[in-house]
């Protein structure tokens, strides 16, 4: 004859502590933290950020921590050629008398694998390679952000820095 083994929740039922230690570990308003909204900087953060978003805590970075930036996608320019009728079903890709033109909203653009076509391309950021080979093989490219421009504003950034005197 087989015995089944009963749900630990039920076997808790009528001890003093079920299974939490002492029993004064779980008995008033210290397990949870406090009352209303203290703890909203510690324990209770996570259900702060979902209620009224991470603007909540002000604007100093050390409480943005929270924040996610958005990733853009990597696509390689042989990815493009060769996985044409796939990007089409997607609405990224279409050919036309003057070639083949793509609009890379959100995607990153890298410089690996030839190309063999005219295209024109429109993408969020490239690397300097990408744009390099779309122009050797006589294609247009507009990028949001490329490379060189992100080194040329980093570059600026760090000489305003270099120029400000320290107090």
């Amino acid at each position: 004859m087989k015995f089944r083994k009963r749900k630990k929740s039920t076997r808790y039922r009528g001890s003093q502590t079920h299974r939490r230690g002492h029993r004064k570990r779980t008995r008033g308003l210290g397990n949870q933290g406090g009352k209303g909204k203290s703890g909203s900087e510690n324990q209770k953060k996570s259900e702060i950020i979902k209620l009224y978003g991470i603007e909540y805590f002000g604007g100093d970075r050390a409480l943005r921590r929270g924040t996610v930036h958005k990733k853009l996608k990597a696509i390689n320019l042989n990815d493009l050629i060769e996985g044409f009728d796939n990007l089409v079903k997607k609405g990224i890709a279409k050919q036309t008398p003057k070639g083949f033109e793509f609009n890379l909203k959100g995607y990153k653009l890298l410089g690996d694998g030839p190309v063999g076509a005219k295209i024109s391309v429109k993408a969020s950021a490239a690397s300097a390679s990408a744009i390099a080979q779309i122009k050797a093989a006589g294609g247009s490219i507009e990028v949001e952000n490329s490379e060189e421009e992100a080194n040329e504003e980093k570059a600026k950034t760090e000489e305003k820095k270099a120029e400000k005197p320290k107090k």
